[in-house]
Formats: structure tokens, sequence, C-alpha cells
């Protein structure tokens, strides 16, 4: 059987979750259960799965940037149109195109709760 992945994040703000994935990186809402004891919701986009259930205690952004946190990496087919849909939905970028010495372009923003996003071009090696 193949292998797949889903990571898990937990943001303070559902809501501002689920626009950020539909309008800023064009993510699906697969499951919507912001109204539930334990609110959670599932997001899609072609095989990449994110789920984020709520949390009330705050967590400084700073615990979710490098080198402690994690890079969430999403390979796309067109760096430069995903580029020009971030910013025709007025988010900032981190760091804008960038060629890098292993042969890939990225680039890199935050989400709203401070996960630490890249998306770069396909590895072909």
């Amino acid at each position: 059987m193949a292998a797949s992945l889903r990571i898990e994040i937990f943001p303070r703000d559902l809501d501002t979750t689920v626009t950020f994935y539909q309008s800023v990186l064009a993510f699906t809402l697969e499951r919507d259960e912001r109204l539930a004891e334990i609110p959670y919701v599932a997001l899609r986009r072609d095989g990449i799965r994110i789920g984020a259930r709520r949390i009330t205690e705050p967590v400084s952004r700073d615990a979710r940037r490098l080198p402690a946190g994690t890079e969430i990496v999403f390979e796309v087919d067109d760096l430069h149109a995903e580029r020009d849909r971030i910013l025709a939905a007025g988010y900032e970028l981190a760091e804008d195109l960038t060629a890098r010495s292993w042969g890939l372009t990225d680039l890199r923003l935050f989400d709203p709760d401070g996960y630490y996003l890249r998306l770069t071009t396909h590895d072909h090696s």
C-alpha cells in the first residue's frame, strides 16, 4: 500500500485558518467540525491533507519558527502562479522566490498562527 502524509496543526482560530488555506493556498475544506465540542477542520489540496484542531491556550509564534519549529514544505507545479495567488490575496511573503544551491526554487511564508511554510518546485532527483 502506498504511503501518504497528513499533518495536524493547532491554531487558535479555525475560521482564520480555513480562510488562509482556502484563499491563499487553494485548499478545499473537506471536514468542518468548528461547532463540535472539540473544534476541528480538515483541508485538502491534491495529496496534501491538513487537519486543524483549535487550541485555547496561546502558543508563542517563536515556538513555531525555525530552528525549533517545523518547516512544512509543499511541492507545486507552478511556483510563479502560487506566488501570484499569495500576493493577490494580500498575504506577505517571508522570503520571495529564491533559487537554492540544491537545485530547487522556493518561496517562504508564515500562516496566521506562525507555521513556517515553504512552497518549492518539484525535486526530480
